[in-house]
């Protein structure tokens, strides 16, 4: 291998695991768990036009999970560096108090982190992605990395399935569905498209929000205010998902812009491609 293997390096579990098509599905669900922190989401809602941009919104952050994965370390560094920037900018306002706060509190940089993350690591795993509780926690603490880039303290951050579960059960007081919450979770059911591609929307982007939202926590489900499905139901429509999904060879899938992967591959030699026998335990 020749060249920078940036932050994560292919040895890493992260660089097997989000080279996974279920990352999107993953994606979605973390948007609807970050949601339900209504200091978090009015740091969306309040600084950009969410409705007309969500789509760009999508895809910067699908570049910045690329890039921090398989980019080189200086690009992954100014990749950190730029949401850094952006967030020193940007402030909230409570509407019941009026108290005006800033978006990157590190108390609310956590919880967009840990959501992002258990979401990845959640979806992936219950879709029949291969790994081991070794092999989770040794994800979890790997994002110590991406929690430093976005500016949180790495020590601060959970590094592992308990420290995750506790994180999670701590923070659940602090969480509800507000109208902040209601208007993410509209715009993921329903996302502005062209007129001729609303069949589609109907047909495929339903199906894929309907998926994430299913796979979420109950308590998500308790606050959003619609009954949780069976586990074993949403289990099995993940795994069935998954399976179809990755029988799409790999290198069409990587072709999706910006190829981060391909990148990747064609930078540090055809040994690096991700794939999930490489996991290390």
């Amino acid at each position: 291998m020749t060249g920078d293997p940036g932050l994560f390096t292919p040895s890493s579990v992260t660089w097997q695991l989000h080279g996974d098509p279920m990352m999107w599905v993953a994606g979605i669900r973390a948007l609807y768990l970050q949601a339900l922190h209504p200091r978090a989401v009015r740091g969306v809602t309040q600084n950009s036009d969410f409705r007309r941009d969500a789509w760009g919104r999508l895809m910067r952050t699908a570049d910045f999970v690329g890039t921090t994965t398989y980019g080189t370390s200086e690009a992954a560094e100014k990749a950190g560096a730029r949401v850094r920037r952006i967030h020193r900018m940007l402030s909230a306002t409570d509407p019941d108090t009026g108290e005006r706060y800033p978006v990157d509190e590190p108390e609310l940089l956590l919880w967009v982190h840990c959501a992002e993350i258990d979401s990845y690591l959640h979806v992936l795993r219950r879709s029949g992605y291969p790994l081991t509780d070794a092999a989770a926690d040794r994800y979890l603490a790997e994002h110590r990395v991406s929690a430093r880039l976005v500016g949180l303290d790495p020590d601060a951050v959970p590094g592992n399935q308990a420290e995750m579960h506790a994180y999670f059960e701590k923070v659940r007081p602090e969480l509800a569905a507000g109208d902040e919450a209601h208007e993410v979770d509209d715009f993921l059911l329903r996302p502005p498209t062209h007129p001729l591609l609303v069949p589609a929307r109907a047909l495929l982007w339903r199906r894929v929000a309907h998926l994430a939202y299913a796979s979420l926590p109950p308590y998500a489900h308790e606050l959003y205010g619609r009954p949780a499905p069976r586990p074993a139901t949403v289990t099995r429509k993940l795994r069935a998902t998954g399976t179809l999904l990755r029988c799409v060879p790999a290198r069409l899938r990587w072709q999706l812009p910006p190829k981060h992967v391909l990148r990747a591959i064609a930078r540090l030699g055809p040994d690096t491609r991700p794939a999930p026998y490489k996991v290390p335990l």
